[in-house]
């Protein structure tokens, strides 16, 4: 398998997500993708903000999606690492928030949403 290319890879995705496509950037996921976020775990508390399989996963944007109208990412940096990629990336509330991505096979099999501390709301859900 070639490798990724990384800078492709973040644009796609984040056009992916400014067209409010989950299922664009979900075909780059395996089906049985583990993700974690704390936006999960207030969505859907359940969870634990741990997010199992392609179906919830997009289940869970899917809400996201509909919480959040504006939704707009921009992104800032990329990090790449073996097979991980860490897109820094700042949203429609102007909050610098990081998705890490684990690669297997030229497909994410395991992403973390992460944001930063003692930030009220960062991704804008609780409108």
């Amino acid at each position: 398998m070639p490798p990724i290319d990384w800078q492709a890879f973040a644009a796609k995705w984040c056009e992916s997500w400014n067209a409010h496509d989950p299922d664009r950037v979900l075909d780059h996921f395996h089906e049985d993708v583990l993700f974690t976020s704390p936006v999960a775990a207030s969505l859907f508390p359940e969870t634990g903000g741990t997010i199992r399989g392609k179906a919830a996963l997009r289940a869970y944007w899917s809400e996201g999606l509909k919480r959040i109208p504006d939704l707009h990412f921009t992104v800032e940096r990329i990090f790449a690492g073996v097979d991980t990629l860490v897109i820094q990336y700042r949203n429609q509330k102007g909050v610098s928030v990081s998705e890490v991505l684990v690669f297997e096979g030229g497909k994410v099999r395991r992403g973390h949403g992460t944001y930063p501390l003692a930030t009220d709301d960062p991704a804008g859900t609780s409108r």
